[in-house]
This record gives structure tokens, C-alpha cells and sequence, in this order.
């Protein structure tokens, strides 16, 4: 007996395919970044992802670029704003903000590198910024060097998160390390006589002391210094 041939399923029978919107897509972008890297998040690789066409996606998002920008203004909700109405002095919980946002980029050094050339715009990127500009007007630090540090300030951190990316990706890193610090710690006090006197404190403090030094730094000469 032949066998019988199936009969062609109705596309109508089928489940139907959720709508596609801006915030489908950045949420697929999310969990394609946490399972396979920034550099999977392509057009191409989420509309595989969401089972439909690269050319429907760019009704939604203009490119990678913007796609990156909009993945960071997803995850800076991590991002720790409340020492801005906390109590203290107002230079430390500003430092303290710095480094949530940093450590938000710390956990998704791809992030980093776009970060640099391709900014949110979105809410908590806002909120981020308002946060920033409020703690420097709680220090008295008068607007218009505020509304220039607020920029220095947020490129500090993120490009210390995305010099440490690059460091982390280096196969080298590590023993380059070890051979700027035998070269400083053999400096003769003959011809490096400032190196030699500082020697080991060179290298001293846990990165998050120094950062939240950096921080402290420039938030003072942001107070400090006229435009």
C-alpha cells in the first residue's frame, strides 16, 4: 500500500510569531550578548534569534551602533543612583555612583569599547547624568564647570572600564605587567631618583581604591577649576 503523501499544514495552524518591537529586540540583544558576546550581536545573528529578516529589524534600529547604545541603556538600570540622596560627603558618594557604573561595564567589557563612540539616550543614561550634575550642584560646584566634568567624569570611567577589557583580552597583559614592574622596582636612584623613592607604592592600593582616587581627583578639579 503506498503511503499517503501528509497534507500541507495551514500557516493559519501554526503558533503565532510574537510582534516584533523595539524592546523584543534589545531583549534578544541582551541574551545573545550574555550567552555568545557583544561581537555575536549582529543584525544578522538576531534575526535569526527572532526568527525573522535583517530588514526588519532596521524598521526598529538604525544599526549596530545604535543597537550597542541601546544594549548599555538596558543594563545601566544596574547602575546604583541612591548615595545621591544618601547622607555624607557628597565627593565620596559621587565616587560611589562612578563605580557602579563603571563595575556595569566592568561585567560587560565589550560594552566598554562602544560606550566610548556610541552614547545612550535613553532614561537611565538620564537619570545617570541628572544623578551626576545633581551631586556636583550639592557640592557647590557652580553650573557651567559642572556641565563640562559631568562629560570628563562619565569618559573617566568608561574609559578605565575599556582600557581593563582590552588588558583582560590580551594574552600578554600579564606579563607585561610583571616587566613594567621589574623595570620600575630596578630603577637605579642615579639616573630615576623619583621613581626609586616611590618604588613599591607605584603599585599600591586595590584598583578599587585607585579608581575611586581617579574619581575623587577630578570630581575636585572639576570644583576647582573655571571655565
Amino acid at each position: 500500500m503506498t503511503p499517503r503523501t501528509p497534507a500541507p499544514r495551514s500557516r493559519r495552524e501554526r503558533p503565532a510569531k510574537p510582534a516584533l518591537t523595539h524592546e523584543a529586540i534589545i531583549d534578544a540583544a541582551v541574551r545573545v550578548m550574555a550567552a555568545e558576546g557583544l561581537q555575536r550581536v549582529t543584525m544578522r545573528r538576531l534575526a535569526q534569534e527572532l526568527d525573522t529578516g535583517p530588514a526588519s529589524l532596521y524598521v526598529y534600529v538604525a544599526g549596530t551602533a545604535e543597537l550597542h547604545a541601546a544594549i548599555l541603556e538596558e543594563l545601566l538600570g544596574a547602575v546604583d543612583l541612591s548615595p545621591a540622596g544618601g547622607e555624607g560627603d557628597w565627593r565620596e558618594r559621587l565616587a560611589r555612583v562612578l563605580l557602579s557604573y563603571t563595575g556595569v561595564l566592568f561585567e560587560n567589557p565589550g560594552l566598554a569599547h562602544s560606550a566610548l563612540v556610541a552614547r545612550p539616550s535613553g532614561p537611565h543614561y538620564l537619570a545617570l547624568v541628572e544623578t551626576v550634575l545633581d551631586l556636583l550642584h550639592q557640592g557647590g560646584v557652580p553650573d557651567g564647570q559642572a556641565a563640562w566634568g559631568v562629560d570628563v567624569l562619565l569618559q573617566v570611567a568608561t574609559a578605565t572600564a575599556a582600557e581593563q577589557s582590552a588588558r583582560d583580552e590580551a594574552p600578554d597583559a600579564e606579563a607585561e605587567h610583571h616587566a613594567l614592574v621589574e623595570a620600575l622596582g630596578q630603577a637605579s636612584a642615579r639616573t630615576h631618583p623619583r621613581i626609586a623613592a616611590l618604588g613599591s607604592d607605584l603599585f599600591s592600593g586595590s584598583p578599587h581604591q585607585r579608581l575611586a582616587w581617579i574619581f575623587r581627583a577630578v570630581v575636585n578639579g572639576t570644583a576647582a577649576t573655571p571655565r
